[in-house]
């Protein structure tokens, strides 16, 4: 078993630096932590201005659990302008593994077409820095291990890395679009962004100028459809493609949204990461207040392989809101 936590981990690890893989961490609950999928979505809230945290937990049986935590604000301005920040941190493994991305976001919302100006055109930047880092005292390497007395940390290694922490520019940009008519049954809405365009260098994998320590670009497809069901109810499918280097991540999910009195509305859906795992989801909207909570149920070969490789995700909003919750003059955004 600890041989296979120890396989599993350097997989993972290998699999996050490597410049064909995916490198950055993912959330289930997608539009909590908006400016993460598209710096378009800054400003996308039915109020003046939003301020969210995300949780996620992974992989704990493995080894040292993924730990992801995320904190946003963004607000509305009266010049057509969207302003935001973001900060974003990750920790994995015996090898102390760390990401954290630190971001600012701007985005142009003057773009109004249509009989009443209802269909409407986000433009968006998103400027940041990108740091990764290893503790390379934490690695065990096999130069290490005698056959006779074991493992000995002071046992002298050939392995070393070009650099243990690396921190580079980061830049993204978005667009989206959606309907904001307030008496259709079906409002749309998408969205495209890039992130990493300006291809930051990660000197931890090599300190050669190479394609091989060059960070991906980040590619995000996403969009959906709000069904208003009754002035009490909504239905809302969606779906999210993601893809970065070699790896791709598509998703589709669905939740209903039901108001309960003119403080409350309640949430219930699911979705399915392909080739992934299948999550549930419920939620709550009071007041000023958004609580929603996962848990994805590991549907690869390697949730049968180890058990208790699920995740669980809690996320939490604050919206001061100055008018109606029923304004449609935003996006209406899923939870998940």
């Amino acid at each position: 078993m600890k041989l296979f936590k120890c396989l599993a981990f350097c997989f993972m690890l290998v699999a996050a630096n490597k410049v064909s893989a995916q490198t950055d961490p993912h959330f289930t609950q997608n539009y909590t932590y908006p400016m993460y999928i598209n710096p378009a979505m800054t400003g996308s809230s039915d109020g003046d201005y939003r301020a969210s945290a995300i949780y996620r937990g992974q992989w704990g049986s493995i080894t040292n659990p993924y730990r992801t935590a995320g904190f946003s604000f963004d607000t509305r301005t009266n010049k057509n302008l969207a302003l935001g920040g973001s900060l974003l941190n990750q920790s994995a493994g015996d090898a102390g593994f760390n990401y954290f991305n630190a971001a600012a976001s701007i985005a142009y919302t003057g773009v109004k077409f249509g009989i009443n100006d209802e269909h409407r055109m986000v433009f968006a930047m998103q400027f940041g820095v990108l740091n990764r880092r290893v503790d390379q005292t934490k690695f065990k390497w096999g130069e290490q291990w005698n056959p006779i007395t074991g493992y000995n940390s002071n046992n002298p290694t050939s392995e070393n890395f070009a650099a243990t922490s690396s921190t580079t520019l980061d830049i993204g940009a978005g667009m989206m679009y959606y309907d904001a008519s307030p008496d259709k049954k079906a409002n749309a809405f998408g969205g495209f962004s890039v992130y990493h365009l300006n291809k930051p260098k990660d000197p931890i994998i090599t300190n050669q100028s190479t394609a091989l320590n060059t960070i991906p670009m980040r590619y995000v497809v996403h969009g959906g459809v709000s069904f208003n069901i009754s002035d009490r109810a909504r239905i809302v499918p969606h779906a999210l493609y993601m893809h970065q280097g070699s790896a791709t991540e598509v998703m589709l999910g669905t939740y209903v949204q039901l108001n309960v009195n003119e403080e409350t509305d309640l949430m219930a859906g699911a979705y399915y990461r392909f080739n992934d795992a299948i999550a549930p989801y419920v939620g709550f909207d009071w007041k000023n207040f958004v609580v929603g909570v996962s848990y994805d149920v590991n549907a690869s070969k390697l949730g049968a392989m180890q058990r208790n490789v699920n995740s669980f995700e809690i996320s939490f909003s604050y919206i001061k809101r100055s008018k109606s919750k029923n304004a449609v003059d935003f996006i209406p955004c899923p939870r998940l």
